[in-house]
């Protein structure tokens, strides 16, 4: 198999194994808000689970990513097996004591962490978080863990498995809130079974994963040798990378801590409409950024790095562009059809559609921002992006600030908006959604310059948002004509009609202007009429 298939093949397993967890994702918060809705335990059990995973994602993932894949694939690729065996034995040792330490502290220290963080919450829904937050907190450290073996298991390309292993993390939690649902439990109950669930899930995504890693590295054993090259080399772009990550997870931390402040069901509406909002960057921005990581890393020469970069942020924002428009056009129909039943109200549905649209507005930026930020990360520079996640921040922030408080003062009620005191979900939380969008946009463009200095050849981003913003603009167009005279229709019928209709639009009108990246759906739709 030449490496250009072999690339193709990495990528659509990193891409598969992310449908099915975020196919797994979307049935378990579509329980969530079947059983809790947007009501006060929502946001309890939604604050919860963000503020561990304040530590997941600033010891996980992100972070090993930019320091831990890059060593260890270089070491693999010099075929320094030995080496790279200890370097890695050495980052579990590491990152097991940090992260047991953290959980350990979490846990003992649940309440005032609970007081500082989400502010805004009244008395019992106060209580029911600091709950809720000991449970969960036990089950990050096993995430954390998890995203070491997704690093191994990368570096080594095999890569199904580490996507697709955050399903069992989704399934435990629907195999309970089955079960809530079916026997009518209270929802404090409810919610406390779903954090154990949690629990429950993180041991399971990341035993199979170790499974996968004694495989395909049987003499990797834990240990704590900071003194060795490869560790030290790891550790200095470790530090930049928690700086990076950190400043972004005070994001979420800022936007938990305000919507805290604002009407009961603000920060669940936030938590649903950024399921749907990463989907898209999860399946045509992971998938490209986690595959070509690793073959980065490997790259010996600029245009090598120059032409893998470009290629991955173009077909990235090929798909990304059109789920863009696909959610400020039709995303009311997209959201009731995943989370319209049980407590879930049409209400409900539009104030999500708002919030999903505000972060829609930031989609394209935000996408093209992972991909730039990959690929400094491969020539080893973690402290520009981290320097540049500093100013994203301050602008969420400030930009957020200024518009959550009056737009919380509008309440979506029976099919329109007031500014009444009137029961219903109020929309302070697409201030907050509008501040991230704005923050996404300052963000690419800093780290489009960043990155020219190294590769004066990659493309320029606003050349690209234009190659692609024209289609999707009128494709948003199109869908939202046909969406008029479908309303009275159900939502399972329409979307699915709406987005087909729109993605054959999109790729003819792409193809027309000459996008390459159009072969992506017309190729495969050729194929499939001449099997069928």
């Amino acid at each position: 198999m030449n490496k250009s298939k072999g690339r193709i093949s990495n990528t659509q397993a990193v891409a598969l194994g992310i449908f099915l967890s975020r196919v797994a994702g979307l049935l378990r918060e579509s329980l969530l808000r079947a059983v809790l809705a947007l009501g006060p335990a929502a946001d309890a059990f939604a604050a919860a689970l963000r503020i561990p995973n304040f530590l997941q994602n600033l010891l996980g993932e992100g972070s090993l990513s930019a320091s831990f894949i890059p060593v260890y694939s270089k070491l693999l690729s010099e075929e320094k097996e030995e080496e790279a065996s200890k370097a890695a034995g050495a980052t579990l040792g590491l990152l097991t004591a940090l992260s047991g330490l953290l959980v350990l502290i979490g846990v003992l220290a649940a309440r005032p962490i609970a007081r500082i963080l989400a502010p805004g919450f009244d008395s019992s829904k106060y209580e029911l978080t600091v709950d809720l937050l000991r449970i969960t907190f036990i089950g990050t450290g096993a995430l954390v863990l998890s995203a070491w073996c997704l690093g191994v298991l990368n570096s080594h390309r095999k890569f199904f498995l580490s996507y697709v292993a955050p399903v069992l993390w989704n399934i435990a939690q629907v195999v309970v809130l089955i079960i809530v649902f079916a026997r009518s439990w209270e929802i404090s109950d409810a919610a406390t079974a779903a954090a154990w669930g949690m629990v429950a899930g993180g041991v399971l995504q990341f035993g199979i994963q170790a499974v996968g890693v004694w495989k395909v590295a049987p003499d990797l054993r834990p240990n704590i040798k900071k003194s060795l090259p490869a560790v030290i080399d790891i550790r200095k772009r470790f530090l930049p990378a928690v700086m990076g990550r950190g400043v972004v997870q005070v994001s979420a931390y800022v936007d938990l801590f305000l919507a805290s402040l604002l009407t009961t069901g603000a920060v669940a509406a936030l938590l649903s409409a950024q399921v749907l909002y990463l989907l898209p960057i999860s399946l045509f921005v992971m998938s490209f950024a986690a595959s070509e990581l690793p073959e980065m890393s490997r790259a010996q020469k600029s245009k090598e790095l120059t032409d893998r970069a470009n290629v991955a942020i173009q077909k990235s924002l090929f798909f990304v562009f059109f789920s863009a428009a696909m959610y400020l056009s039709v995303g009311e129909q997209i959201i009731n059809t995943f989370f319209g039943w049980g407590s879930f109200s049409s209400d409900d549905a539009i104030a999500v559609w708002i919030v999903l649209s505000a972060y829609s507005i930031g989609l394209p930026a935000i996408a093209a921002s992972r991909l730039i930020q990959n690929t400094c990360w491969s020539l080893g520079d973690t402290k520009g992006p981290a320097r540049i996640a500093v100013v994203r921040v301050v602008v969420a922030s400030v930009v957020g600030l200024a518009l959550m408080f009056p737009l919380d003062l509008i309440t979506v009620s029976a099919g329109g908006f007031t500014t009444d005191e009137v029961t219903g979900p109020h929309l302070g939380a697409a201030g907050l959604a509008l501040g991230s969008a704005a923050a996404s946009w300052v963000e690419v463009f800093l780290l489009s310059r960043l990155a020219r200095k190294y590769l004066p050849g990659l493309a320029p981003f606003k050349n690209q948002a234009i190659k692609f913003g024209v289609p999707a603009a009128l494709t948003f167009l199109l869908a939202a004509l046909i969406k008029l005279p479908s309303n009275d229709l159900h939502a399972l019928l329409t979307a699915p009609i709406i987005i087909g209709v729109s993605a054959l639009f999109y790729s003819v009108l792409s193809f027309r202007r000459g996008i390459k990246e159009s072969h992506l759906i017309l190729g495969a739709l050729r194929k499939f009429i001449y099997r069928h």
